[in-house]
């Protein structure tokens, strides 16, 4: 079980039928009515993707400054440099802008950091680097909202600076010539959430004049929606215009690097979704700033050569094999560290080694706060001085968090949702301290507990059929505030499973009813899914098609499995009979036959209690534990008889019990002394119903 908690949306079949009866499909109704999109009118308002923006980029503050300083380099012959960041945005941002220049014939040249030996953001060697190559105008894209010293000293040099980001501000802007940011407090931009790739678009489209506005977004909008994509931004609003515009025309786009790596990565004859963008092709240009390569990712898209694009996207698809393998190690050394922590430093986890690739630790951040539901912060060491990188969780505003730290940090900058930091190597103990005191007030003093948010629980299997699935793409795309529908199947059966992929995943088949499905589990096994062949199952899954080989099927792509916490029918029988005898309501004979354990299986189960109970109690979903408890007690309604062995067993002081909600805590609490079962008064019920004779023996 991957996460401890899950929270269905409230079921609405009245608006689910409501949008049926307008003419859309099952599965797409059910989303929408699990999102609160009630009537037709609404879910026509959502699903519509606008293929045109409407929002002038003359709107944001100093978008005009911005544009005529660029204007006038190009026509003055100056030397420009379009300065980005080695992420998937601030790569694609800096391509979008270098090839509007090229194509105005301004000498430009680009400047990605190394993310290792440059890290984040605007410094003063790069600068004195670009000055001396002849640049007079430096454009920063993804990058420079917190730049203050560094834009001064480029200033000090006789270099002007235009500055655009889409990171939070902080109090003092940098005394750039145009500082563009829709999150400057005096930006009347009416959307917000613009990627830097965005933000650069729009400076383009600046540039390029209202004539020339929808030539331009047709041929950016597919790098600006790689970049959107990737940073996860909100997909609302311009956000889902340049997506969805950028998703139906990638295979036509006119940068032949884009295609290259497309066929590289095995995307080149498919529909591309979001989901290909933010889980294929992302990580891939990603690996390349990861690694310590960014220009090679900016190289391959702005490349128009065929064959050195080839070898390009070849060399960047085994720079993210190989950063698969430094993030696994990395991974693993984390959660070990984890296992140490004590309780009051696991609000947030902030671990530190100097061993640790830089370049992979967000990544790595990304699957901790995942796994445990907190803000993780992990940083590089590199003698006295580490750099870090931190990603949130549930809401948790990162950004705040590390100015409320600043004091103990050598710098800082990102959003709310990702960021990055450098600190003194013997602060991270205080930083340790104060980030959790902050992670734990912001969760008002709650332990955290790892939380999966499932839209829709699927009451009718039979009706999901290929053409539901290929319907859910009218959902696209996906992002921040629209995120992947996650379904889930309560109380079906998993028929069979088997690891694949060096037994680094889980392939298996379940079913519930007459439907049965496919599915893949990836980096669960058959050993760690705690669920046999055979076993009652909950399965939280995304809905996809899986193509093989020319055939299409529905796949289940599982996020949680776990043993049911939903009764079967007769679960549900066995549970209310109990009830019945529990409160002296009416049980007959052959009922209170069935209920009667044996002396045998007394001892059965409290002997499988003994080896499943540690010393310091259990806390358990309850009926999966009724039903691990039913196998080693085993004939005829072990079911039930498991859960009145648990009662009397509470009831005679050999165990405590507390319920909440699905849960059962249990502690043994006399051990090694026996007790007479026969005396429980439930056991005296029972026999006086059947009118037998008073027996003794039932001593454990």
């Amino acid at each position: 079980m991957k996460f401890q908690q899950w929270n269905p949306a409230p079921s609405r079949p009245d608006d689910a039928a409501r949008l049926m009866d307008a003419g859309y499909p099952y599965l797409v109704s059910s989303v929408l009515a699990s999102r609160g999109i009630s009537d037709p009118a609404a879910a026509s308002e959502f699903l519509l993707c606008d293929h045109r923006l409407h929002h002038s980029p003359l709107l944001m503050a100093d978008m005009d400054k911005a544009a005529e300083r660029v204007s006038r380099a190009i026509a003055d012959g100056e030397k420009i440099a379009v300065y980005g960041d080695y992420d998937v945005d601030g790569i694609t941002a800096t391509v979008i802008l270098v090839d509007y220049l090229k194509s105005r014939g301004a000498d430009v040249l680009h400047y990605i950091p190394r993310r290792i030996e440059d890290g984040y953001g605007l410094n003063p060697d790069a600068i004195d680097a670009l000055y001396q190559q002849g640049v007079r105008l430096m454009v920063t894209v993804d990058c420079g909202i917190t730049g203050v010293e560094e834009v001064a000293y480029a200033a000090s040099l006789g270099m002007d600076t235009v500055v655009t980001d889409h990171h939070e501000c902080k109090d003092e802007l940098p005394a750039a010539v145009a500082v563009v940011d829709p999150h400057r407090p005096d930006c009347p931009y009416p959307f917000k959430h613009l990627a830097g790739c965005g933000v650069a678009l729009k400076l383009v489209l600046a540039l390029g004049g209202p004539d020339r506005e929808e030539a331009l977004f047709s041929r950016y909008c597919t790098l600006a929606a790689i970049g959107t994509v990737a940073d996860v931004m909100q997909m609302s609003d311009e956000n889902r215009t340049i997506v969805s515009r950028g998703l139906a025309t990638i295979h036509h786009s006119d940068f032949i690097g884009l295609h290259a790596l497309l066929h590289e990565a095995g995307l080149a004859d498919r529909a591309i979704t979001s989901v290909q963008i933010g889980f294929v092709l992302a990580p891939r240009i990603n690996a390349a700033g990861r690694m310590g390569a960014a220009n090679m990712a900016a190289d391959l898209l702005l490349c128009d050569d065929p064959v050195q694009a080839e070898a390009l996207a070849r060399e960047l698809c085994e720079l993210n094999r190989e950063r698969q393998s430094v993030e696994q190690g990395i991974y693993s050394q984390a959660l070990a560290m984890i296992d140490e922590l004590p309780e009051d430093q696991r609000s947030a986890l902030v671990l530190s080694d100097d061993t640790w690739h830089q370049g992979v630790v967000g990544i790595v951040a990304s699957r901790l706060s995942e796994k445990f539901s907190c803000p993780s912060f992990m940083i590089h060491l590199n003698g006295s001085v580490g750099k870090g990188s931190c990603r949130s969780w549930g809401g948790f505003n990162l950004f705040a968090a590390l100015e409320a730290c600043s004091d103990l940090l050598l710098g800082f900058g990102g959003h709310e949702l990702a960021a990055g930091f450098t600190i003194e190597a013997e602060n991270i103990p205080a930083f340790r301290k104060r980030i959790n005191q902050f992670a734990r007030e912001y969760r008002g003093g709650q332990t955290p507990v790892s939380c999966l948010d499932v839209d829709v629980v699927i009451g009718q299997p039979g009706r999901v059929t290929l053409e539901e699935v290929e319907a859910l793409d009218a959902l696209e795309p996906y992002g921040a505030g629209n995120l992947r529908p996650v379904f889930c199947l309560l109380g079906a059966t998993l028929e069979h499973s088997q690891n694949v992929g060096q037994n680094r995943h889980l392939k298996l088949r379940l079913s519930k009813g007459s439907a049965q499905f496919d599915g893949i589990f990836f980096s669960a096994t058959a050993e760690s899914c705690g669920c046999p062949p055979g076993s009652r199952v909950d399965a939280a899954f995304y809905l996809q098609i899986n193509e093989f080989r020319g055939n299409r099927d529905i796949q289940l792509q599982l996020v949680d499995l776990r043993p049911s916490l939903t009764p079967s029918g007769r679960e549900e029988e066995s549970l209310q009979l109990l009830e019945r005898c529990l409160t002296g309501g009416q049980v007959l004979p052959k009922e209170a036959m069935r209920l009667i354990p044996s002396r045998e299986q007394f001892v059965r189960l409290w002997r499988a209690l003994q080896k499943t109970v540690p010393p310091d109690g259990l806390t358990t979903p309850y009926l999966p534990l009724l039903r691990m408890l039913a196998s080693a007690l085993g004939g005829t309604d072990a079911f039930l008889r498991s859960a009145l062995c648990l009662e009397i067993f509470a009831e005679r002081g050999l165990l405590s019990q507390s319920r909440c909600g699905d849960e059962i805590t249990v502690l043994l609490t006399n051990r090694g002394i026996k007790v007479d079962l026969e005396e429980s008064p439930y056991l005296r019920r029972l026999r006086d119903i059947l009118d037998q004779p008073h027996r003794g023996g039932g001593a454990l």
